[in-house]
């Protein structure tokens, strides 16, 4: 989808973890390692947008993950699933993302891609894998990985 804001868009990002690796694609404009993810669509809230993202971009039907949530006794609000993680990032002279970052856990580690999908590369990744330099994966990127296998992997 194009940028909905010309200063700032809404995004979503997504950390899938199946048993003990974590799900990364390599953008395919930004030529970098990152989860799966992306605009937050008008009359969509971020937990349809980061559901949405991961069944197009790599055919997954994932659970996000989340803190335990106070339910609302009245039916007056729909509890929305907290990001892990939330920042603000230029993407070039004049424009930001605002991004919401999400765990999730998938059924199954077979990915399939959507026609649409034009990531470079994808692939799972061990913890040991998200420090590797062979790989190149970002600072912020691998610490986030690494967050979501440490609270979701096999051995949490």
């Amino acid at each position: 989808m194009s940028h909905i804001h010309d200063a700032v868009d809404f995004t979503v990002e997504v950390f899938i973890v199946y048993q003990n690796i974590v799900f990364l694609r390599k953008h395919d404009k930004y030529k970098k390692w990152l989860g799966v993810g992306g605009h937050i669509e008008p009359k969509e809230d971020p937990a349809e947008a980061a559901l949405r993202e991961v069944k197009e971009e790599v055919g997954l039907s994932v659970v996000l993950w989340s803190v335990p949530r106070v339910p609302d006794a009245t039916g007056m609000y729909v509890e929305l699933p907290p990001p892990v993680f939330l920042n603000r990032h230029r993407i070039n002279d004049r424009h930001e993302h605002v991004t919401m970052v999400y765990f999730a856990t998938a059924p199954t580690c077979e990915i399939h891609p959507g026609e649409d999908e034009v990531s470079e590369e994808m692939r799972w990744f061990t913890v040991e894998e998200l420090h590797d330099p062979r790989f190149g994966i970002g600072e912020t990127i691998a610490k986030y990985a690494g967050e979501a296998l440490l609270k979701l992997g096999s051995t949490a």
